[in-house]
């Protein structure tokens, strides 16, 4: 059972971070992704239309990789946790928090933009209708993107990161320094959450350290599939 707990929670940390990063850059070439969220609601809409259904499953991977963020979580847990890091519980539940939230913010792509965006181009749509799409679309891109995806996202994401960083320095299988370098990807995806408060810099500043953290992320999960024999 040990061995099966470790295999999937290796398998896991590997797979959900090239999923994501695989479905991150195919929006970043089919749909300009995450630029094209600061466009017009009308350019949104034309572009997502024109991405079809490929866009759309594109979207739900994004919502699978979130989701499976939550199970990374509370599987991880149980290696890391000993009597001196008392912390780990409210780490895994930061990580599930984590989960939930990207989910919440990458949800509304696959479920409610197709039928915002199928109505607005229309040409029987009429100006009033398409006005109130672009209020409708506005606000939840504030809300669930900008708000709960990213923000809290940024925020529950780097906080169970610098928490189970701590833990690995005196780890039996992880090294100090990918505890170290943990911490330090963790404040850089930090930073991204005062991109609402307009400093300009965080934003390629948490581009960067999400791309590596992604990377960070196999590597533990290739050191638990190596050394997880002893804990």
């Amino acid at each position: 059972m040990a061995k099966l707990h470790r295999w999937w929670t290796g398998a896991l940390l590997i797979a959900t971070p090239v999923l994501f990063m695989v479905a991150f850059t195919l929006l970043q070439i089919n749909f300009e992704y995450p630029d094209i969220l600061r466009q017009p609601a009308a350019t949104v809409m034309e572009k997502f239309v024109a991405g079809g259904s490929g866009l759309i499953a594109n979207w739900y991977l994004m919502v699978v990789a979130a989701s499976l963020f939550i199970p990374i979580a509370v599987l991880l847990h149980p290696y890391l946790a000993r009597d001196d890091t008392p912390f780990m519980p409210a780490a895994t539940a930061l990580g599930v928090t984590a989960g939930i939230v990207q989910m919440l913010g990458f949800v509304r792509w696959p479920f409610m933009v197709p039928m915002l965006a199928a109505t607005y181009v229309n040409p029987a749509t009429s100006e009033a209708t398409r006005a109130a799409i672009e209020v409708t679309f506005n606000a939840f891109n504030q809300y669930a993107g900008l708000g709960v995806g990213e923000h809290l996202g940024y925020l529950f994401t780097a906080l169970w990161t610098i928490l189970i960083a701590l833990a690995m320095p005196k780890s039996k299988i992880f090294s100090a320094w990918q505890g170290w370098l943990g911490l330090a990807l963790a404040l850089g995806i930090l930073l991204g959450t005062l991109e609402p408060a307009g400093v300009q810099f965080v934003g390629a500043v948490n581009a960067i350290a999400y791309s590596l953290w992604a990377l960070w992320l196999v590597l533990v999960g290739v050191t638990l599939l190596v050394k997880g024999g002893a804990k």
